[in-house]
């Protein structure tokens, strides 16, 4: 059920309006040719390439490093290690992190985790690199490694020189809830699984140094912020580094930080005075990048037999890996939705996040948010179950109403705006619940081979967090326009998106309209794009920047037409300016370009204060094969929230990516370790990274509930997909488990995992 939103509720929008329709995606041309701007396409004349030399253990003393055979091979410019590239050690990111974690951008003393980067090659050409880096020694001392949240908590090894305990950062409970009270109660403990981001393309960097200036080509979700790392971490003046984001293949999150070989590709650039890149391979882009999740969670959950939640508590552990980058940050997001959707009286949350000899954990879609959602989820079906009622009507006796929004949560998140109900409705009718209830029981009594499982999940998310981004709409000498965001697009549909809503605005063709981003010497401002906050900040920029054009561009109309600008009408239906009452005697926007002075520009001082929270409703069906253990998703039917849509087809596709994203967390993928640490799925043959033969067609359909919080009525919708799927799929496979008494099975569900349990009950 793809659903057609017919474009209304967007203030000031006309008639007409090119918002709300289905407008084919304008980026995808270059792409589909195969004409795409990617860092690793870029010419550079006397290019240098970069490879770096790995750590093979986990947790261990560097006790030498031999480079002089790789310093003596054919083409091989330099070899650096720690010593030798003159950066200090890295802090961490947050200033409340535990400061003794500095991570150096070369080993220096210890290894952390196997994937680490010890040593840097460079050479003439990629393969000499390579091979160079294969003929350097690094004597490594072998440490007991702390490969688990247990093992970090139970302090008995420490990463850190100076810390008592494995601790980066923690939420300590505020007040203890009791659960005396409750006629049922229910406590478990889940695993939220660690996993890569995957992106098609990995990290890939070139820089130049010239003179006094820097210039980072960057595969990265924000140029701005991009650039203030590079600068902050070499100890240069922003003004002296200049970040260029063209295209990027994928983020998901993972690409909103600046990593350590990034910088050392700038350090290198300015060591040697020429061009350098390097592009990592996908074995390092899973075991020396940064992972997602990694989350152990502690619910217990307590009301009344008539299916009222009255308690909550959840406890986290958070793996944040062997530097705490921002997975040791993701607790407080986890935090912010911890009660998800319902209106609990009494909630308890506390959370610590440890150092463990693996990849550092940092954001990845949702980042912080699945993980409340799978928790809570989870506990809803768990107390379902102990009180034997059916889980939608357990979920539906706990919603937060429609009206008692703006709406605060026990842990002090203020959501704007929401329909739980609604959309749970709306997700069981179209699922036809209530005849999949009924299947679902004959088989089970039949004792059929292959069993039916239902999952649902209502979810709701936090978005944008508030802030500003920079807008700019210029009109051109040759009356086309120039749109400029702060914004990068990382394959979401940016351009697209931008160009209608300046045509909207403007009344132009979006032919005539040109977006520029990427390139912080000629856009002043930006942030990273992530959190889903792109329409809602950058859109409305780009809505406010065109007012402000229309009104400098008014002006000049008036001009022309010797009229008083009260008297001028801008005509958005046929992009022209005329005076009231006399629509015949127009003037064009290419009129107003012609002859204004210098080119009109509007710009956007749009902010916006405060999050926004999509919602919705996800039901996952799964047939059960019994005698293999091997789950097929039938369907997933998906009923979303957020805001006012600018575009259907691109909010459905982000929908469609982040329902494949979060079934493949429910069912498929999870990056692994052995007990000492080694990474055992190190390239896509191990990590089984979900494709379109695993997941069916969805069956997607819409709501619209308007953010009071920006001019467009927006949410965020990039990470909605993967945040309810995850919680469904999860459930639909365990609730066609119920016969055998399995209450709970840790993601990802596979089959062995599956035949185990049933045949341990």
């Amino acid at each position: 059920m793809n659903e057609t939103i017919p474009a209304r509720g967007i203030p000031g929008q006309s008639s007409t309006s090119i918002l709300g329709n289905r407008v084919l995606r304008r980026e995808d041309g270059t792409l589909l040719r195969g004409q795409g701007e990617y860092v690793g396409n870029e010419v550079f004349e006397n290019l240098l390439h970069v490879h770096f030399v790995r750590s093979t253990a986990a947790h261990g003393k560097i006790l030498s490093i031999d480079t002089d055979d790789a310093s003596a091979m054919p083409g091989v410019v330099a070899v650096y290690t720690a010593d030798d590239l003159g950066l200090e050690d890295r802090p961490p990111p947050l200033g409340f992190f535990a400061q003794e974690a500095k991570r150096p951008y070369l080993a220096r003393g210890k290894v952390r985790f196997v994937g680490e980067p010890v040593v840097v090659v460079v050479a003439d050409s990629a393969y000499r690199a390579a091979d160079a880096a294969e003929a350097v020694w690094v004597d490594i001392e072998p440490l007991t490694p702390v490969v688990t949240v247990a093992a970090a908590q139970s302090a008995e090894i420490l990463l850190f020189e100076g810390r008592s305990d494995n601790v980066m950062w923690e939420i300590p409970t505020k007040e203890p809830i009791d659960f005396s009270d409750c006629e049922a109660v229910v406590t478990e403990n889940f695993w939220n699984s660690r996993v890569a981001a995957v992106s098609i393309e990995g990290r890939v960097a070139a820089a130049i140094f010239e003179g006094e200036k820097l210039t980072c080509w960057a595969s990265s979700q924000g140029a701005h912020d991009h650039r203030d790392a590079v600068a902050e971490c070499l100890g240069m003046d922003k003004s002296n580094v200049r970040t260029i984001v063209k295209d990027i293949g994928g983020g998901f999150g993972a690409k909103g930080m600046v990593s350590e070989e990034e910088v050392v590709v700038c350090q290198l650039a300015r060591l040697l005075g020429q061009p350098v890149r390097w592009v990592e391979s996908r074995t390092e882009n899973l075991t020396g990048y940064v992972h997602g999740r990694a989350q152990a969670q502690k619910v217990t959950i307590g009301g009344t037999r008539d299916g009222s939640v009255t308690h909550y508590r959840l406890d986290v552990v958070q793996d944040c890996g062997a530097y705490p980058k921002w997975g040791a940050f993701l607790p407080e997001f986890t935090r912010n939705l911890a009660t998800g959707v319902y209106d609990f009286a009494n909630v308890e949350f506390s959370a610590v996040s440890v150092a463990t000899n693996t990849a550092p954990t940092c954001a990845y879609r949702g980042a912080g948010r699945p993980e409340a959602t799978a928790a809570v989820e989870r506990a809803m079906d768990l107390f379902a179950a102990e009180i034997g009622m059916d889980p939608a009507e357990v979920r539906r006796r706990n919603f937060v109403a429609p009206e008692a929004f703006p709406f605060v949560t026990p842990t002090g998140t203020s959501m704007d705006s929401g329909d739980y109900e609604g959309s749970l409705d709306r997700a069981l009718v179209a699922a036809d619940y209530d005849g999949l209830r009924t299947e679902q029981q004959r088989r089970r009594d039949a004792g059929d081979r292959m069993q039916l499982g239902i999952g649902v999940a209502t979810y709701v998310e936090i978005t944008g967090f508030g802030g500003s981004e920079y807008g700019e709409v210029r009109l051109q000498s040759d009356g086309t326009v120039l749109a400029s965001t702060g914004a990068t697009p990382i394959g979401t549909g940016h351009h697209t998106t931008w160009a209608m809503l300046v045509a909207d605005r403007l009344g132009v063709s979006l032919d005539d309209i040109e977006v520029r981003h990427g390139d912080t010497d000629v856009i002043p401002s930006g942030s990273t794009t992530g959190g889903s906050r792109s329409v809602q900040l950058a859109g409305s920029a780009m809505a406010d920047a065109s007012e402000k054009l229309v009104v400098l561009a008014r002006q000049t109309a008036a001009d022309l037409m010797e009229a008083a600008l009260g008297d001028v009408v801008h005509d958005r239906e046929n992009g022209v300016f005329h005076v009231a009452g006399t629509p015949s005697v127009a003037r064009t926007w290419s009129d107003v370009a012609g002859s204004a002075d210098t080119e009109l520009t509007g710009l956007s001082d749009h902010s916006q204060d405060g999050a926004t929270f999509p919602c919705g409703t996800h039901i996952v069906v799964v047939e059960l094969d019994t005698e293999t253990g091997r789950a097929t998703i039938d369907r997933v039917v998906a009923v979303d929230d957020s805001g006012i849509i600018i575009n259907p087809l691109l909010a459905a596709g982000q929908i469609h990516g982040g329902l494949a994203q979060g079934i493949a967390q429910g069912m498929f993928e999870e990056f692994r370790y052995d007990a000492d640490g080694n990474p055992l799925t190190t390239n896509l043959a191990d990590y089984t990274a979900v494709s379109t033969m695993e997941v069916p067609s969805y069956e997607r359909s819409f709501m619209e509930t308007p953010s009071p919080r920006n001019p467009l009525g927006a949410k965020g919708i990039g990470e909605s997909g993967s945040i309810g799927s995850t919680a469904a799929v999860q459930s639909a496979v365990i609730d066609a488990l119920a016969p055998w008494g399995i209450r709970h099975l840790d993601m990802p569900i596979t089959p062995e995992k599956v035949w185990a349990a049933i045949d341990a009950a």
